[in-house]
């Protein structure tokens, strides 16, 4: 199972916030980089890496933060957050992401995210699938779409997606343990989606220690993504190394 940092960009500062509320902002670090190089120290090798001012403004806005943590490190950099145009998507891979996921857009734009996932394919493309009481949340999370969690990665998964980041909300920043039976009702679901591609699920939220990191590793995840544990030492990079 993959292990994968978080980083969350606001004014060019790593932060992090309780269930997507910006009101709930608290400051980690003024250097990015500096977290990043301490994640690569430890042998950590993939970043997530998110532009809330991005997400609240529907566009990138944090791209320099992403091209000084590539070019300053050797970290596999999955980028998110306000993607919504080709542009966005162009400036995103030219300041060096590996990935980038796309969650509002591939709800309000289906179009869009298919063309991007047609022309850069599977391994490039994430889709975000954040739920919300069992809804798609998007626009950051200050809105919640019609749009079921299960039934739309089905849907892409008939479209050839393959890397899915779900997050439950009302889980994230609380460090009171993951959505363990929504993933794995993700993953059961998916494995029984006739004649399309398996998924690999990433795992966000609610991480508070190293028993979480082995139940999702039991049911099938094939990456976490963890934050606030690190960042308020719940989990110590050096507890990490045993996964990288």
């Amino acid at each position: 199972m993959r292990i994968i940092p978080a980083i969350d960009i606001i004014e060019g500062k790593c932060v992090r916030l309780t269930k997507g509320d910006y009101d709930t902002k608290k400051i980690y670090n003024e250097n990015p980089l500096e977290v990043a190089k301490a994640f690569e120290d430890s042998g950590i090798e993939y970043l997530h890496l998110v532009d809330l001012d991005g997400a609240k403004a529907k566009h990138i806005v944090n791209y320099k933060v992403l091209e000084l943590i590539a070019s300053k490190t050797n970290l596999k950099i999955d980028f998110g957050g306000g993607l919504k145009s080709n542009e966005d998507l162009n400036v995103a891979f030219n300041c060096g992401a590996r990935q980038i996921t796309g969650g509002s857009i591939a709800v309000s734009d289906r179009d869009t995210y298919e063309g991007w996932l047609a022309k850069y394919g599977p391994q490039k493309i994430i889709l975000g699938a954040d739920s919300n009481d069992g809804k798609i949340a998007i626009n950051g999370w200050q809105d919640n779409s019609k749009e079921e969690v299960i039934s739309f990665i089905k849907d892409y998964q008939r479209k050839r997606i393959k890397y899915v980041i779900c997050t439950d909300i009302s889980k994230d920043g609380m460090l009171e343990g993951p959505s363990i039976e929504l993933y794995k009702n993700i993953i059961e679901s998916c494995s029984n989606n006739s004649g399309a591609q398996s998924i690999s699920l990433i795992a966000s939220g609610g991480v508070s220690g190293v028993n979480d990191l082995e139940l999702l590793k039991e049911i099938g995840c094939e990456g976490v993504i963890i934050g606030k544990a690190i960042y308020e030492n719940r989990i110590s990079l050096k507890e990490l190394e045993r996964y990288t």
